[in-house]
C-alpha cells in the first residue's frame, strides 16, 4: 500500500502584508501528487556609452589625413570639431569575426547579419537557429562596475524589433548589441516612455513615481512571519528554491532603495515621455536625453544604443539624401554615390553632437558628465558596398574620469583587432582582463 503524503500548495498562493502581495515562484509543492515534473563615494564614476551605426562609411571621407594631435577632422567628422579636446579617432581596426567561418557562406551579404553582434563582443555569431556569441563589453562592465546602481545597464534602439530574419541565423544577431553571455542576448527598447518608466518607475509625474516606489519597498518585512511559517512546511528542495526567489525579491527591493537614494537629493525629473516620436531626430535626441538623465542620477552608468539595424533602409530627411540608408551604402564605387552616402554619415555624426553637448553641459563632481564618460561610436562594417570589415570607422569621446586623453587621431598596424580596443576600454573602466573576444593585446589609448 502506498501512502501519498506530498503536500499540495496552490499555484496562486500569495504572501500578503501591508496592503501588498508577493506571488511565489513555481515550487514542487504546487504540483499535485503523481504529476510528472516534466508536465570611494566622492570619486568620479566613469559612464560607458556604446553607439552602433550600420553599413559602414565612405572611409576616404571619414579618416583624417594625418595622425597625432595636429590632425584636421575629415569631412564626415567635421561636426566634432567643437569637441576636439575630448574626441579620439581610432583608425586601422578590423572585426574579422564578421567574416564567415569556412563552410558558412561565400557571399558578403551575410556579413550584415553578423556585424552588430560582433561590435561589442569580438566573437563570431555562430550560424544556426540557436544564438551563440559571447558576452559584450557593456555586460562585462555591468558585472564589475554596475552592481551598485539600480540598473546595471540599459539597452536602447531607434528601430523596433525586426522579425524579418535570415533563415539560417537567429534574429538576435540583428536586434541587439548587448549579450550577457554566449546564449543570452538582451532586448533593446525603442520606446522612450518604456525606457523612462524602467529607469524611474511608472507614473506620469514625479510625485506619482515616488509614491509607487514607496509602495514597492519593504514588501518582505510585511510578510516575514508568513515566509518563516511556509518554509517550515516545505520540503528541502522547495525551501531552497523559495529562498533563492526571495533573494531575488530582496535584490529588487535593494534596487528600489537605490533609486530612492539617487533621487532623494531634490532633483526634479521631467514628466514621462509618451510613445515613440515619428521624427528621427526628435526620437534620437530623446533617447540621448534619457541616457544623460540616467547617468546624472546614476540609475545606471552603462548604456548601449543601436542607431539602426543592419539592412535598415531608413531615410534621413535631415541629411538631404532621399535614398534609403542601406541602398545608399551600395554605391557601386561610383564617386557621386559615395559622396551621397558620406552625407548620411556626416548627418549621423552631427546628431551625435547633441549627446556630447548634453554631457558636456551637465556638471558631475569637479567636472562634467563628458569628462567622466567614455562614449564609443562606430560600425563593424567598413565599406558597405563590399560588406567588408577592415578598416572600421570608430571614434571614442569623453575623458573616462581622467583616463582618456582626447584631441588625437590614433593610427595602428593594419588589421589590428577591434577587440584590442574593447579590452582596453574595459581596462579604462577598472575591469582588467587578459583578453576579450579575439583580442591579441591592449591598445595604447
Amino acid at each position: 500500500m502506498a501512502f501519498i503524503t506530498k503536500k499540495h500548495l496552490s499555484r496562486r498562493t500569495l504572501l500578503r502584508g501591508a496592503g501588498a502581495a508577493i506571488a511565489l515562484p513555481l515550487l514542487d509543492s504546487m504540483i499535485p501528487a503523481r504529476t510528472a515534473l516534466a508536465q570611494t563615494a566622492a570619486a568620479p564614476k566613469t559612464r560607458l556609452g556604446c553607439i552602433y551605426i550600420p553599413h559602414g562609411a565612405t572611409m576616404d571621407k571619414w579618416t583624417p589625413a594625418t595622425a597625432g594631435t595636429d590632425f584636421e577632422f575629415s569631412e564626415i567628422l567635421a561636426p566634432l570639431e567643437p569637441f576636439r579636446d575630448q574626441v579620439c579617432v581610432v583608425s586601422d581596426l578590423a572585426h574579422a569575426q564578421v567574416a564567415p567561418w569556412p563552410g558558412e557562406d561565400t557571399g558578403g551579404a551575410e556579413n550584415h547579419v553578423r556585424a552588430a553582434a560582433v561590435f561589442l563582443s569580438g566573437a563570431h555569431p555562430v550560424k544556426g537557429g540557436e544564438a551563440h556569441l559571447g558576452p559584450t563589453i557593456d555586460q562585462a562592465a555591468a558585472l564589475h562596475v554596475g552592481q551598485d546602481t539600480p540598473l546595471p545597464s540599459i539597452e536602447l534602439s531607434l528601430e523596433p524589433l525586426g522579425l524579418n530574419c535570415d533563415r539560417d541565423f537567429t534574429c538576435a544577431y540583428r536586434n541587439t548589441l548587448s549579450w550577457k553571455s554566449a546564449t543570452l542576448p538582451l532586448p533593446m527598447e525603442n520606446n522612450p516612455q518604456v525606457v523612462f518608466e524602467r529607469l524611474f518607475g511608472d507614473g506620469g509625474t514625479d510625485a506619482q513615481r515616488r509614491e509607487r516606489r514607496q509602495q514597492a519597498k519593504s514588501l518582505l518585512d510585511s510578510v516575514g512571519s508568513q515566509v518563516d511559517s511556509l518554509k517550515r512546511d516545505l520540503p528541502a528542495a522547495d525551501s531552497r528554491r523559495l529562498e533563492q526567489y526571495l533573494d531575488e525579491v530582496r535584490e529588487i527591493e535593494r534596487r528600489v532603495d537605490l533609486v530612492d537614494s539617487k533621487l532623494s537629493t531634490g532633483l526634479e525629473l521631467p514628466e514621462a515621455p509618451v510613445g515613440v516620436p515619428n521624427d528621427f531626430e526628435e526620437h534620437l535626441n530623446l533617447m540621448f536625453d534619457l541616457q544623460v538623465l540616467a547617468y546624472r542620477t546614476e540609475i545606471t552608468r552603462i548604456s548601449t544604443l543601436m542607431l539602426a539595424r543592419e539592412n535598415s533602409n531608413a531615410r534621413y530627411a535631415g541629411s538631404g539624401v532621399r535614398e534609403g540608408f542601406h541602398n545608399a551604402s551600395h554605391h557601386s564605387n561610383d564617386r557621386k554615390n559615395m559622396d551621397q552616402f558620406a552625407l548620411i554619415n556626416t548627418y549621423h555624426v552631427k546628431t551625435l553632437t547633441w549627446f556630447l553637448d548634453k554631457l558636456r553641459s551637465t556638471p558631475d563632481g569637479d567636472g562634467t558628465l563628458l569628462d567622466n564618460s567614455m562614449i564609443l561610436y562606430g560600425s563593424s562594417l567598413s565599406d558597405g558596398n563590399e560588406h567588408n570589415f577592415d578598416p572600421l570607422p570608430v571614434i571614442l569621446a569623453g575623458g573616462a574620469s581622467g583616463r582618456l586623453q582626447g584631441g588625437r587621431h590614433l593610427r595602428h598596424q593594419a588589421h589590428t583587432p577591434m577587440s584590442n580596443l574593447l579590452v582596453s576600454m574595459l581596462d579604462k573602466l577598472g575591469v582588467h582582463q587578459d583578453s576579450f573576444g579575439d583580442s591579441t593585446g591592449l591598445l595604447d589609448i
